[in-house]
């Protein structure tokens, strides 16, 4: 290791990586950065237009997954398109299928394809929600479940999955898309725990980059808002959680701007009364039930039941 935050060059070679929603923004940069590093990569693509409301507007006219391809066979990589849509069952096992028949292998899985639909919540009706539901939680369920035997059989598999700061810490006027991304954190800490046995490992990133026109919340657009917040900035962090190496299992990570940062569902010191409680012990202790310290991150598997359970003699 030379001067802090250099190592020798990391390396995916030999490795198959699966990239849905890898044809523009986040998912191109993880499919250019594994590929320049070795790794085979499928593109997944379905090409469709982005709205972020109610689904309508203009689709690409070039096959994006097909255009990332040729960038990276240009480059001298090893890559294939997939335009298969994530949010049915068949087009998961279609995308993994696809990556067995042209690489033999698949290694790695990095959920990134789904859509967004924003409304006011009295507003947010159906037409909004299923397609998020669907391609969000069905797109991981769907890819990642033809991929999970094969992983099993090789006793190795990386899974990423991509939640969003909107599910994290909630956006108005974004519930459907909330509460999808939050679901994403509970399949990932779920399947980390069946994945362990066998060599697979299974974690989460919620990326803060610039991938629409316009401003950032508050912030005005601006270019230098365009590099600080650049795609760039996150792809580093997807590629290291998803190399051999990397051996961290059931976490989730906010990554942007440079900062990376483990995010962990804890429990602070609570409270204890003598039982039962009532309305009124609650009330009168709720000072310290909202205390904000003394926080523990909540274990994988084991959540707070030593404290639930705690004095109770069977």
């Amino acid at each position: 290791m030379g001067a802090k935050g250099q190592t020798n060059e990391l390396r995916w070679d030999g490795r198959v990586a699966v990239i849905t929603g890898g044809g523009r923004n986040l998912g191109r940069a993880y499919a250019h950065l594994l590929a320049a590093r070795g790794a085979r990569v499928l593109v997944n693509d379905l090409g469709v237009a982005i709205s972020d409301t109610d689904g309508e507007g203009v689709a690409p006219e070039q096959d994006l997954a097909s255009a990332v391809v040729q960038e990276i066979l240009s480059a001298g990589g090893e890559a294939v398109a997939n335009n298969d849509s994530v949010a049915t069952e068949a087009g998961g096992h279609a995308i993994i299928a696809q990556a067995l028949d042209a690489f033999g292998r698949v290694d790695i899985v990095i959920n990134n394809a789904g859509v967004v639909r924003q409304a006011p919540f009295a507003g947010y009706d159906n037409k909004r929600l299923v397609p998020v539901i669907e391609s969000q939680i069905g797109g991981h369920f769907h890819v990642t479940r033809p991929a999970w035997p094969v992983m099993q059989s090789q006793g190795y598999g990386r899974v990423l999955n991509l939640t969003s700061g909107a599910g994290l810490w909630g956006v108005a006027e974004m519930t459907g898309y909330s509460a999808a991304k939050m679901a994403i954190v509970g399949f990932t800490r779920a399947l980390a725990q069946e994945g362990s046995a066998h060599g697979i490992t299974v974690n989460v990133v919620a990326p803060c980059a610039k991938t629409r026109p316009g401003g950032f919340g508050p912030i005005p657009a601006s270019a230098a808002l365009n590099e600080w917040l650049s795609i760039d900035a996150v792809a580093p962090v997807v590629a290291w959680l998803v190399h051999e190496d990397c051996v961290i299992t059931g976490e989730c990570f906010t990554v942007g701007g440079g900062y990376v940062g483990r995010v962990s569902v804890a429990i602070n010191d609570g409270y204890r009364w003598e039982r039962p409680l009532t309305p009124e012990s609650v009330s009168s202790n709720w000072e310290q039930i909202m205390q904000d310290d003394n926080w523990r991150p909540l274990p994988l598997g084991r959540g707070d039941l030593d404290r639930v359970l705690k004095g109770f003699n069977p």
